[in-house]
């Protein structure tokens, strides 16, 4: 089974009762759930609540590690149906104790005014190395962070500067990264939606890393979201190259915030996200 088709897989929740569903993760031999995973597997089931309005935002928190081994249930409340917007709140559930609450809202399609923030000017994807061809890039760092980028993975990533996640010098806190799922995906927008939700987990802590010349898969910083807000803008296919520009403003207090604008490869901005994580350097010896 191919990455994508786990992550297809993992998506599709088993129903339990009326307004609960039950989840599993991959074996990928991590010691806790993927951040994105829970995010999206949350998506999934508020999606199945609502009929007739794309989501348009999601703001969740992360508040006990996921155990990989043991199912997640995922249960709904329906707090509003309105004539204009839908809330849903999702309680990801292991061993009976919270380990992740979100809110998401829906809206009824309607016109209105238009602006946004252009693209920023960076390699096209196809100029990038990807897979295989990252390694030269990662002959410095241990194996276990180099499997990391080479092992077969739901999403393709394409850093536009592939040298500054390796090498330990710092740099301003702006980094992008092109992204897309690695296999064609069904034309069900909200399944997009959830794909681009799983993938926006990856990557954006980092910015608050970059600038101490750290990364937050090196062994001395402890990492974990915090908090994670995404709004969607537009449709777009996440099975299609997006950039992810991110920034981080602020670090301090073992904590980071990242901030991100995904774009479409023709420059259409089609979600914007932020999040709060832990950087808590480990005390040595």
């Amino acid at each position: 089974m191919t990455g994508i088709d786990t992550l297809c897989a993992i998506l599709d929740l088993e129903p339990l009762e009326k307004n609960l569903w039950r989840g599993v993760s991959p074996g990928l031999g991590w010691g806790r759930v993927f951040g994105g995973q829970v995010i999206a597997q949350s998506l999934v089931a508020a999606n199945r609540t609502v009929e007739g309005r794309a989501v348009h935002s999601l703001h969740g928190y992360f508040m006990l590690p996921g155990d990989p081994a043991r199912p997640i249930l995922y249960e709904v409340d329906r707090i509003r149906d309105g004539r204009s917007f839908t809330t849903r709140r999702v309680r990801a559930i292991q061993n009976g104790e919270s380990i992740f609450a979100m809110m998401a809202s829906y809206h009824a399609e309607e016109p209105g005014l238009h602006h946004e923030t252009p693209m920023p000017p960076v390699p096209r994807p196809e100029e990038l190395p990807g897979g295989e061809a990252l390694r030269p890039y990662l002959e410095s760092i241990p194996e276990d962070r180099r499997g990391y980028w080479l092992r077969e993975r739901p999403i393709e990533l394409r850093p536009c500067d592939p040298e500054r996640y390796f090498r330990r010098a710092p740099a301003d806190p702006v980094q992008s990264i092109w992204f897309r799922a690695t296999g064609r995906l069904p034309d069900d927008p909200a399944l997009h939606a959830v794909v681009l939700a799983y993938a926006s987990d990856m990557t954006l802590l980092d910015s608050a890393a970059v600038p101490h010349g750290k990364s937050v898969a090196y062994p001395e910083i402890q990492a974990a979201s915090l908090d994670h807000a995404l709004w969607f803008h537009e449709p777009f296919r996440a099975d299609e190259w997006l950039l992810y520009a991110q920034d981080s403003p602020w670090s301090g207090h073992a904590r980071g915030l990242g901030r991100g604008l995904i774009y479409t490869a023709d420059g259409r901005l089609v979600a914007s996200v932020a999040q709060e994580g832990l950087i808590r350097l480990r005390r040595q010896g």
